[in-house]
């Protein structure tokens, strides 16, 4: 094609600092009429948002298919990324930029075309498809470790060239390196995907070659609409596609985009993170050390030379060892910037990069310790960056009402993860509480229940809090609910109790109702009408604990809980009727998931002060316990609620015992009973000496080679009790032998017995 107008092609590496610099010269040099960067066209309308002043990197472009949100792509930008220094560049001089590429919408259908049925779409990442990182491909053949002290050495610092020049030789470089690709294949034909390749790998060659093609319509477009000086900013794996002397005829790029699928999208710009910039999030066009490369592009652009950059680096490290604790003097950096400047030296490098700093903060700094630079390393070669958009960006609504609850509650989302106690007696506690658990509902996990640790009752939660940029698209996704969190929760909630299978889930979504105060009308007339006709007793047992809770603090959050205990009453009684039955003639497996379910019914039955139902619940446990086919851990585990509860008395659980541990009964059984009876709870064999006595003779009298099977079952019990608990037991089974009035030789018969359960509960023999 004939070119009247001066391209300038600018090769870069995604988010490289150097290639940043290089295009903010290139671009100065050049004073283009119009920009061309590669990315979604879609999202050129919304990119005068890059010079808001609200609008704070990383950020990251979202185009997501506006009928199935969960199909999405993000593009993200760093203030060292050259797509963003160049689109803002020509925003701040008024020189038009678009974006170009093949459009998200042909990008998100064809990803959908080879995705199996059966496979969940997930974001994905722009990243360039043939060779990821084509700067790292050349600096690792120059014999560099590092992509961007190749550029710094090999481009930037090559003699006196000049940037353009800098740029053209990269291009011809990356066209070395596609010497022998062959010749792009269409995608599509006769509306079907004809690529195997892009079959298996839809973002493989057949996928670049749509996607140069895009890119070189419109610049075509450009050349034609009159524009004297163009400057394109891509890629450096595309550079060379893009050169107009080499490009290919316009029809032949017509045949690559024909008939390729689309699906209607919609952009926004979102918050990233420097921890999702990193390579070690997945990103495949990401870096690992996202912090050093802000750090050197704030260096370049405020003028400084590479060695002042590593310095001020090694004011930064010693800063952050200090915040730690750690003496790191100014005659330490200055003598850690001297060593790091030997060892670029030593190594043949002009200057020091990242690994001679690292390794001089090692030596001088760290005193040889690694462990505080790992620290280091997550403050300051990454970074908690977390970018900001302006309240003008576009966003969905649901999205918009998100923020302003953020704000109003004041919990700002943060990139690094952070621990949350609320107390829900205060207004501010109830309100943060509130919004976690709608958040929840929508299946947005920005916050998790934690531990509250050594406080108890009802007025304490303990949250852990780390927002990902990629729930951007979980909060899109949760738009189909409603436009405002709330109105979406309650929605949500709706529809999974329309949809759920069990009373268990029902009664987890009644509990979660009361957390993120939520109506529960029609939770209840689910959970009512499916426990009406439910026989399963498991499952009637499980749904006990949520729904006592419910009735139990449903007051302190002022929420009326009638309709839900008329529930409880009749989901208990229908679980205590079945409840014998059901244990009898069971498998192992079957055993320990009813026994599960019959723990988590007792703790929710005794949060009630209701003598009716603990009178129906202590009578199912005690036919449980007597009943001959059950299971021995069911029998063990309602003996012991049974004694606790004072419904037994302590010398018929004795004999119990004895029945249940005596040596010709089945060893595996019994075992079962031990474990149901003890249940991670040592008190009652520390205060008991008469029951620690007839454990003690049943592991006695267990022949060797049964004893070796029930091993492990009883390492698992005595391993729920604490070192100290099992010291205790210990000592009461040395007193008890000291004691003993039997003779010696009865004592030397006890002897290996006793020191297999010492050593079971972890007491050392003398």
């Amino acid at each position: 094609m004939t070119v009247r107008a001066t391209v300038s092609i600018l090769g870069i590496r995604h988010h490289g600092p150097g290639s940043a610099q290089s295009v903010a010269d290139a671009l100065a040099e050049i004073s283009p009429d119009f920009v061309l960067v590669e990315g979604p066209g879609e999202l050129t309308k919304i990119l005068p948002l890059l010079v808001d002043p609200e609008t704070v990197p990383p950020i990251a472009g979202l185009v997501y298919d506006a009928a199935e949100p969960s199909r999405a792509s993000f593009y993200p930008l760093a203030s060292f990324s050259p797509e963003w220094v160049a689109t803002r560049w020509a925003l701040n001089h008024d020189v038009t930029v678009e974006w170009a590429d093949l459009p998200g919408g042909n990008q998100l259908a064809l990803r959908a075309a080879v995705t199996s049925a059966d496979t969940a779409p997930e974001p994905a990442v722009h990243r360039d498809e043939q060779v990821t990182d084509p700067i790292a491909a050349l600096a690792a053949a120059a014999g560099y470790d590092e992509p961007e002290r190749w550029w710094e050495d090999a481009v930037e610092h090559a003699g006196a060239a000049g940037v353009l020049d800098r740029f053209d030789a990269v291009r011809e470089a990356i066209a070395e390196l596609r010497t022998d690709e062959p010749a792009p294949t269409p995608l599509v034909g006769d509306d079907k995907v004809l690529d195997a390749v892009a079959a298996s790998n839809p973002l493989g060659s057949a996928m670049t070659g749509a996607r140069e093609a895009a890119m070189r319509k419109a610049l075509r477009a450009a050349i034609k609409a009159g524009h004297q000086r163009i400057a394109v900013v891509c890629g450096a794996w595309h550079a060379p596609a893009l050169d107009p002397t080499r490009m290919p005829s316009a029809a032949a790029d017509n045949r690559l985009l024909r008939g390729l699928p689309k699906t209607k999208v919609a952009v926004a710009w979102v918050p990233w993170t420097a921890t999702r910039l990193s390579q070690w999030s997945g990103y495949g066009a990401g870096v690992a050390s996202p912090g050093w490369y802000r750090h050197l592009f704030e260096a370049r652009r405020a003028g400084h030379d590479t060695r002042e950059a590593a310095a001020s680096w090694l004011v930064l490290v010693a800063r952050e060892l200090r915040a730690q604790g750690r003496p790191a003097s100014p005659a330490a950096v200055v003598d850690a910037v001297r060593l790091a400047s030997t060892l670029a030296g030593l190594r043949g490098r002009p200057h020091p990069g990242l690994s001679e700093l690292d390794d001089a903060a090692l030596a001088v700094l760290a005193d040889g310790d690694r462990m505080p630079l790992t620290l280091v390393n997550d403050s300051l070669v990454v970074g908690a960056d977390i970018g900001a958009v302006p309240e003008s960006a576009p966003l969905v609504p649901l999205a918009a009402d998100l923020q302003r609850q953020q704000k109003g509650c004041r919990l700002r989302p943060t990139a690094q993860a952070k621990s949350l106690m609320l107390d829900l007696r205060t207004d501010s506690g109830r309100a943060k509480s509130v919004l976690l658990h709608r958040l929840r509902a929508l299946d947005i996990t920005w916050g998790l229940p934690g531990e509250t640790g050594s406080t108890t009752g009802t007025f304490k939660e303990a949250w852990e809090l780390e927002w990902d940029p990629a729930m951007a698209v979980d909060v899109v996704e949760a738009s189909v609910y409603g436009t405002t969190v709330a109105s979406a929760a309650a929605a949500k909630v709706a529809a999974d109790a329309d949809a759920a299978t069990t009373l268990g889930a029902l009664s987890e979504l009644i509990d979660l109702c009361l957390l993120a105060d939520l109506p529960i009308d029609r939770v209840v007339a689910a959970l009512a009408d499916r426990a009406a006709a439910h026989t399963d007793v498991p499952e009637l047992l499980a749904a006990v604990e949520p729904l006592a809770r419910v009735c139990r603090y449903g007051n302190v959050r002022q929420v009326a809980t009638d309709d839900v205990r008329a529930v409880l009453d009749q989901t208990a009684v229908r679980a205590c009727l079945g409840l014998p039955s059901a244990s009898t003639s069971l498998s192992d497996d079957a055993a320990v998931g009813l026994r599960t379910a019959v723990e988590s019914a007792h703790r929710g039955l005794m949060l009630l002060d209701d003598m009716r139902l603990a009178d129906y619940w202590y009578g199912a446990l005690r036919r449980v316990a007597d009943h001959d086919r059950v299971p021995g851990t069911l029998v063990g585990r309602a003996t012991r609620m049974l004694l606790d509860a004072g419904r037994l008395h302590r010398d018929e659980v004795e004999r119990r015992m004895g029945l249940a541990l005596s040596t010709v009964g089945d060893p595996v059984d019994a075992a079962g009973w031990l474990d149901g009876f003890l249940a991670g709870d040592a008190l009652v064999l520390m205060h008991d000496a008469a029951l620690l006595a007839v454990v003690d003779e049943w592991m006695s009298g267990v022949a060797t080679e049964v004893f070796d099977d029930l091993l492990p079952l009883l390492r698992r019990t005595f391993s729920g009790f604490s070192k100290a608990e099992r010291r205790i037991i210990g000592q009461s089974l040395t007193r008890a032998a000291h004691t003993d009035v039997g003779a010696a030789s009865d004592l030397g018969q006890a002897a290996p017995a006793m020191a297999a359960v010492a050593r079971l509960i972890g007491w050392e023999t003398m």
